[in-house]
């Protein structure tokens, strides 16, 4: 309890976005609901409120980011002059097309203001402590709700390819597709890369992953009594294309 009430006494703000109906009792951090999988208007201020949060942060501040799967969703920050109704437009279209979740960031973070590293950004010089719950085969940190706090490795260029790969250009509202044209264009700085110097102090931890919850739920099998075999940990894609492999995967054994 006193160690809880010094680091209580320590923190100067927080805000936290979660889906509806997940909201919980908080001293001091507050916690807000927003629109999970399609963004809305709640998660936009919500958003913004935390890249300003970010922005104000001073050199011997330590700013702690707390990352699970939805967080791309659940923050959405356009750029100028699109519209949070054009992203969602988007990712509804990206969606139903079959996108999977590498795909449908890389295209969010060449529209926002807070992901593709851009909250870590947004902070330095204060030293950024990132805790991340994957929801990402592989745990790529870029691709975790977006990456605020990793280095983006990908580009507008492929950002584009990804539309076209599912025929979603001539669909995608226009705003989105100009500011894509104009990154591959060179028109628009990318988002932060690993050689950027603000990731100098930032800290990333995968603090849980489809692997720990695949072992956990085989250690438990076991308590129970049964002789659990695990398929594998990185199936995904298309879900009938899926079942197809899992089924294959089955036979196998």
């Amino acid at each position: 309890p006193a160690a809880e009430q010094v680091l209580g006494d320590r923190i100067v703000d927080g805000l936290v976005v979660v889906k509806d109906g997940y909201r919980a009792d908080t001293r001091r951090v507050r916690l807000v609901e927003a629109g999970h999988p399609v963004p809305d208007a709640r998660g936009e201020a919500a958003a913004r409120e935390i890249r300003t949060i970010a922005e104000r942060a001073a050199a011997d501040d330590v700013l702690l980011v707390l990352v699970s799967g939805g967080g791309s969703a659940l923050t959405p920050a356009p750029v100028p002059p699109i519209t949070l109704g054009d992203k969602q437009a988007m990712t509804r279209l990206m969606l139903a097309a079959g996108a999977n979740i590498n795909q449908l960031n890389a295209v969010r973070k060449h529209c926002s203001l807070l992901k593709g590293g851009q909250l870590a950004r947004a902070a330095a010089p204060a030293p950024v402590h990132a805790l991340l719950l994957s929801d990402v085969i592989g745990d790529p940190l870029d691709v975790i709700a977006s990456g605020p706090t990793a280095p983006d490795v990908s580009t507008f260029a492929e950002a584009l390819a990804i539309l076209d790969r599912f025929d979603l250009r001539s669909r995608t509202p226009p705003s989105i597709v100009e500011r894509l044209q104009r990154g591959q264009r060179g028109e628009i700085p990318e988002t932060p890369k690993p050689a950027d110097g603000v990731f100098r102090h930032v800290t990333n931890t995968v603090i849980g992953n489809n692997r720990l919850v695949v072992d956990a739920a085989a250690d438990e099998a076991v308590r129970l009594g049964y002789g659990p075999h695990v398929l594998t940990r990185s199936l995904d894609g298309e879900a009938r294309e899926a079942a197809v492999r899992l089924v294959a995967l089955a036979r196998e054994i």
